[in-house]
């Protein structure tokens, strides 16, 4: 899904809850066909994420009865995900083809839970996941002499400059950019013993970014080490599930 549509659905511009005709509408606007943006199934997690699970089948039986079941398993993957058990965001799941049981004994909710979450982790992992870390925008305040200090501040802690506004008839200038929370601990501190004081930073919350690396990679880079970390502190295996631990043990 792209990153626009994942901000309108969780501003609330595109939700389940209101008109579907308005909800069509919108999904069209972001390059959706018509026709899928009628069978969407649900969002998630909580029935309210950036995450999509959509009916693409043709001529497939039963639909209607393993609804249900198929939505409680995207609503599980989509609340802790295949690489750390964290949330998921921006995933869209499309349902292609169905090889059901003719007997409705062996359709129930039992069955399918399970099967369904294996097929969207495994899905997941095809998909070449990437992590996501969370941005502040942070405005500095400072006299112009210390400018280039405060750039290099930014720049040692991966901050990314977004614009600088001289404020008139003052020798002050504001700053403005995005900064991964990651690094903004101990930023303050960092930032005024490197502009003898003179530079104030206040900081809310702005977007989510994909960082760079690969966390499947064998070899460590930052994204890896998240994951190793993550998965070791929630009490899971150190590394990432295999794709082949996800397909049936006949």
């Amino acid at each position: 899904m792209t990153e626009e549509l994942a901000l309108d659905i969780e501003n609330g511009v595109v939700s389940m809850k209101g008109d579907p005709k308005e909800r069509v509408k919108k999904l069209v606007e972001h390059d959706w066909d018509k026709a899928e943006a009628l069978k969407i199934w649900a969002f998630g997690p909580d029935g309210e994420g950036p995450n999509i699970i959509t009916d693409a089948t043709k001529g497939c039986q039963f639909m209607h009865e393993i609804k249900d079941s198929m939505v409680t398993g995207f609503q599980v993957v989509t609340n802790a995900g295949v690489l750390c058990d964290e949330g998921v965001r921006g995933m869209r799941i499309n349902v292609l083809d169905t090889t059901l049981h003719p007997d409705t004994i062996h359709r129930g909710g039992g069955q399918l839970i399970p099967t369904s979450r294996r097929v969207f982790y495994a899905c997941q992992l095809k998909a070449v996941p990437k992590l996501q870390e969370p941005f502040f925008l942070v405005e500095i305040t400072c006299p112009n002499e210390v400018c280039g200090a405060v750039y290099s501040c930014l720049t040692q802690k991966r901050g990314e400059i977004e614009d600088e506004t001289p404020i008139s008839g003052t020798p002050i200038t504001m700053i403005r950019a995005y900064l991964p929370v990651a690094e903004s601990f101990g930023f303050t501190g960092y930032l005024r013993s490197h502009t003898a004081g003179q530079a104030f930073p206040n900081c809310s919350f702005h977007h989510w970014g994909i960082m760079g690396s690969d966390p499947l990679a064998e070899a460590e880079n930052p994204c890896t080490k998240i994951v190793a970390e993550t998965r070791k502190r929630k009490g899971l295996k150190p590394e990432v599930m295999a794709l082949s631990h996800y397909e049936d043990k006949m």
